[in-house]
């Protein structure tokens, strides 16, 4: 019998859209997991010494990330928190001479020259839990709830959330009917799942890790015309599905030692690197099982790597 926490509906307000130093958008599993570890340190705080939490599914309900368009503007800029945006008296050496009537008129600028991008997101978490006796149950939603609105979750703050409840799946019993139990819990959303498999099978056809990443991803647009002459444009990606770069973890990029002015005086220190792969947003309902939902930690020391993987592409 496997047991889980999920909380429902989530509504984190400016969590951190930096999911790594090359891309901008959900955040990165990392900030999930490690979300999940400080809530299990909080817990055995509060007497559940021997409880366990190892395993998180994140369903995505809303995603709503923070950027500007003006009028006349090409691409979306990035509205930075902490300098708000502003009028721009200096609009008339910025652009042509009459383009703009005045400077209410003329697109806002930002102060800040560091770009932190922001989203507001609705989500529900899916952990799975262990080492409890089932009478500490209700103690530990209890306390849970508690907790929550004093956390930040990807660096964003907590709104609100529906509420806090626990799942069972049975081994024992029909799998598809215990999976849909769960995954009817996780609708209407999209959950996150893991396809670094699509970037191990371009690389082993001789790409480049990145370049594998930007093939899946790119778009790309062909045209054809009938014997009437008449042009119908089409768009394709190479592979069907909703799939996004997300951050998994940080690769070592240095030897163990001792840094100047480290935080930790005791901890040897490392350089690293983020870690970029495949992911895909599904359905719940096209989930094949419980294990394809799931996130977990990996450590490789051998290659220096920490990463957080689907336990079924382990």
């Amino acid at each position: 019998m496997r047991r889980f926490i999920l909380i429902s509906h989530l509504k984190i307000h400016n969590a951190n859209a930096m999911s790594s130093p090359f891309t901008i958008g959900f955040p990165a599993m990392t900030a999930w997991l490690g979300v999940i570890h400080a809530l299990q340190r909080k817990l055995k705080e509060k007497g559940f010494d021997g409880l366990i939490l190892d395993k998180v599914a994140v369903s995505c309900h809303e995603f709503n990330l923070q950027t500007y368009k003006g009028e006349n503007d090409f691409e979306n800029s990035i509205i930075i928190n902490k300098t708000p945006l502003i009028f721009d008296k200096k609009y008339t050496g910025r652009y042509p001479k009459g383009t703009f009537p005045n400077m209410y008129e003329a697109p806002l600028i930002g102060d800040g020259f560091i770009e932190e991008a922001r989203c507001h997101l609705d989500i529900s978490l899916l952990i799975e839990y262990s080492n409890i006796d089932a009478e500490q149950t209700l103690n530990l939603l209890q306390s849970i709830e508690t907790i929550i609105p004093t956390m930040k979750f990807a660096s964003g703050d907590i709104i609100s959330f529906r509420n806090c409840e626990t799942l069972s799946f049975n081994e024992n019993k029909d799998e598809d009917q215990e999976l849909r139990k769960i995954s009817n819990k996780l609708m209407l959303g999209h959950v996150l799942i893991e396809r670094r498999d699509l970037v191990i099978q371009s690389m082993l056809e001789g790409q480049d890790a990145l370049d594998a990443v930007l093939d899946h991803l790119k778009v790309t647009h062909s045209s054809q015309m009938d014997d009437d002459g008449k042009v119908t444009w089409s768009s394709h990606r190479k592979t069907n599905g909703w799939l996004v770069p997300i951050a998994v973890g940080f690769q070592g990029i240095s030897e163990l030692g001792i840094a100047k002015n480290q935080r930790d005086a005791d901890t040897p220190h490392r350089f690293a690197e983020a870690v970029l792969t495949l992911g895909e947003f599904v359905m719940p309902y096209r989930i094949e099982s419980i294990d394809q939902l799931l996130w977990q930690y990996h450590v490789d020391l051998e290659n220096n790597l920490y990463l957080c993987q689907n336990l079924r592409t382990n």
